[in-house]
C-alpha cells in the first residue's frame, strides 16, 4: 500500500482515477476500508490530506452486459 496526498478540490473518485487509473466500486470500497476517517473531510478534499491507496489488480473485474431479451 502506498500513501498519496490529495490536491485541492480532489474528490475520492478523482484521486483514485488519477493515482490508479480506476474508480470502480471494488477499488472505492477498498479505499474506504483503509481510510475510515476520510469521509470526515467532506465530498471535496482539501490539499495535503494523506490517503492510503489499496493494492489493486491492474484491471477491474469484467462486467457482463445485461440485455433486455435475456
Amino acid at each position: 500500500m502506498r500513501k498519496v496526498r490529495s490536491l485541492a478540490g480532489d474528490s475520492v473518485n478523482l484521486l483514485l482515477y488519477r493515482e490508479s487509473g480506476r474508480s470502480d466500486d471494488q477499488v472505492e470500497e477498498a479505499l474506504w476500508k483503509l481510510n475510515p476517517t476520510l469521509a470526515e473531510h467532506g465530498p471535496v478534499l482539501s490539499a495535503g490530506i494523506w490517503v492510503t491507496l489499496p493494492e489493486l489488480d491492474s484491471k477491474p473485474a469484467a462486467i457482463t452486459p445485461v440485455r433486455a431479451w435475456d
